[in-house]
């Protein structure tokens, strides 16, 4: 039913909220379409007159995407040409994303020259690529999106031509579900998102890619100084049985928490569980204040489903501040008896 489910992208900011200006069509999304604005920065969309859903932002000192959102999922946006008589496409249960940045390797090599920082983003660094992965993990898990696409991501600006084989029909899109590119939409001339890695993405947002391996070395980076973060990385193999329905901490390498204040940070943390396939893994950060020992929890985040090799590699994420004597602990629940075999944690930590 339309309008089912969450209609804020949790952490999103509404400042460029176009809703109330525009309205949208209630619809039921089964789609995302990711496009790229071409541009450095958040655009104002014409003053909302062809915006999406959401935008993505790079926030290239914490590496983490800021999310900013200008509809609610089941509105219809405005960032897809529809043309009179055809098929329908901004509100055909689509829910749009611009990614902030470029896919045109002719830009991406103008801004390298001029120092402009910018995602190319067909060769997203691994962050951002896990960012939107968690968004789309999301939008699967609260939406019904299928974690699945079009086979063709031609790179741009073959991409821009139907002659590429990756545009749909109009039959084909009336029936897709799933997640596409600008450039698989009929009637939009469009080329992005290029030649994002879409299979590496899917594999991260199923939770199937294998985890990273710990760095070989030590990170050249001096923990402490003024506006150098701290660098976390801790690998621990081996863990706690989970019982079915019960939140389980998990400790790290050193203990349980995995930073303390008065800091900010931006954390991911990459989980193994084995256990019965189709059990489903839930993860949530806290930040417990040492003097009263109260947790202030999050809302879960959905770390997957088991599958039929009875192993599932959960990624949960986290930006923030802790303050003085406050840690950030994570905790794992299963809806089945399920076993923690690995962890690794990876992220940057700024001294406040």
């Amino acid at each position: 039913m339309a309008g089912q489910g969450p209609q804020r992208y949790p952490g999103a900011s509404t400042a460029y909220w176009y809703q109330n200006r525009f309205g949208g069509d209630l619809m039921e999304v089964n789609v995302v379409v990711l496009h790229t604005t071409e541009g450095p920065t958040l655009s104002d969309y014409q003053g909302g007159a062809v915006a999406p859903n959401l935008t993505a932002v790079p926030d290239f000192a914490a590496k983490r995407l800021k999310w900013y959102q200008h509809f609610d999922i089941d509105r219809s946006s405005r960032a897809l040409v529809n043309l009179a008589g055809g098929v329908e496409t901004n509100t055909l249960n689509v829910c749009q994303v611009e990614l902030v940045g470029t896919c045109d390797p002719a830009t991406h090599k103008k801004w390298t020259a001029t120092g402009q920082a910018h995602i190319y983003w067909p060769e997203a660094p691994d962050w951002a690529l896990t960012e939107l992965a968690v968004f789309l993990r999301w939008m699967n898990t609260q939406h019904g999106v299928p974690l699945a696409g079009p086979s063709k991501w031609p790179a741009y600006p073959a991409s821009y031509a139907s002659a590429a084989g990756q545009r749909m029909t109009g039959a084909q899109w009336s029936v897709f579900k799933g997640v596409c590119g600008h450039m698989h939409v009929p009637e939009n001339v469009h080329g992005d998102p290029g030649a994002i890695d879409f299979d590496g993405l899917l594999a991260l947002a199923k939770g199937d890619k294998p985890v990273p391996p710990p760095p070989t070395q030590p990170p050249a980076v001096t923990p402490g100084q003024p506006g150098i973060p701290a660098v976390l990385t801790e690998v621990a193999e081996g863990g706690p049985v989970l019982k079915a329905g019960e939140w389980t901490l998990l400790q790290m390498a050193a203990d349980s928490a995995i930073a303390q204040g008065p800091c900010t940070y931006t954390v991911a943390c990459y989980v193994t569980v084995t256990g019965a396939p189709g059990t489903r893994v839930i993860g949530r950060f806290h930040d417990l204040p040492l003097a009263t020992g109260r947790p202030s929890a999050d809302l879960p985040q959905d770390g997957g489903i088991i599958g039929k090799d009875g192993t599932l590699n959960c990624l949960f994420t986290r930006p923030g501040a802790l303050d003085a004597k406050e840690q950030l602990k994570l905790e794992v629940m299963a809806d089945a008896p399920a076993t923690v075999t690995y962890r690794l944690l990876r992220g940057l930590r700024w001294t406040a």
